[in-house]
């Protein structure tokens, strides 16, 4: 009796452990996205490119983890701060991560990324203005400088690709139509993020100065603020945000942003401390 009885728990802790191995197999691996709107859409949208998952069709660029309509490698998502992504990466098995914060990190994109976007212009990095000022003297030599041989030339340089400048008509820093003399003396103030939008800045910085414009660039490093420091007059323009990411912000926020120029585009990529390929995710 006692034998059946021993017998029959070790074949009862037999089954256990093979449940328990069959639902770690299972469980799937954890990729870590942004959880600010527009970017976790672009985050989940590369994923469905690559095949891993599929969203709802009238998901659109709002999309959440919430959107995802097939799942069949069982992924876990973690919703992260864009900000804080490059900090998690070696507790999940993927990050979705943009450039201007895989750069700081220590992280090259274009050596680094097991996955990358093209330079799709859905995304390229703006100079936003209030609505109305766009045609200001003060924002054209701004967007002249920013649109520079120079300033193209900066960005092929010192971002080997981490950073696409799709600036095609490009100038020589100057646009004939702007009063320069009048603008001898004044200030221009510009919100950015640090990595690379300020970096791109410092070289229209020195363009304008030819002119006697001085260039403020005040740094930040959220999404909300630079907005409204824009929205309220504050500031003269922000270059930190893509188009959709703005016009959601006006549309959830009640304020009235433009886009004065495109200037570049960061691609997001797909990252791992734990894993050389994407193929571990279809195992």
């Amino acid at each position: 009796m006692k034998k059946a009885v021993s017998y029959f728990l070790a074949l009862v802790l037999l089954l256990t452990g093979l449940l328990a191995l069959n639902g770690c197999s299972q469980k799937g691996i954890t990729i870590a996205v942004p959880n600010d709107t527009t970017n976790e859409a672009r985050a989940l949208l590369l994923l469905e490119a690559e095949g891993l998952i599929k969203l709802k069709a009238d998901a659109g660029i709002t999309a959440t983890v919430r959107d995802i309509e097939e799942n069949p490698y069982n992924i876990s998502f973690n919703e992260v701060e864009a900000a804080q992504i490059p900090n998690v990466l070696q507790d999940v098995d993927y990050a979705i991560i943009n450039s201007n914060y895989a750069i700081p990190a220590g992280i090259q994109p274009t050596q680094d990324s097991l996955a990358i976007e093209g330079s799709s212009s859905a995304y390229s990095n703006i100079l936003a203005v209030k609505e109305g000022n766009e045609t200001t003297d003060k924002i054209k030599a701004l967007v002249a400088a920013l649109k520079s041989q120079d300033v193209a030339d900066y960005i092929a340089e010192q971002y080997d690709g981490a950073v696409i400048s799709v600036v095609d008509d490009l100038t020589d820093g100057f646009d004939a139509s702007v009063n320069y003399d009048a603008l001898n003396g004044t200030t221009i103030s510009v919100a950015a993020s640090p990595t690379p939008h300020a970096e791109i800045l410092e070289v229209a910085k020195t363009i304008l100065a030819q002119r006697g414009i001085t260039l403020n660039i005040v740094e930040y490093t959220d999404y909300i603020v630079p907005n409204n420091v824009v929205e309220s007059g504050e500031i003269d323009a922000n270059y930190f945000q893509h188009k959709p990411y703005l016009d959601n912000f006006n549309t959830e926020n009640n304020t009235h942003l433009v886009s004065a120029a495109a200037i570049h585009v960061e691609p997001m990529g797909i990252y791992s401390e734990n894993h050389t390929t994407l193929d571990d995710i279809k195992k």
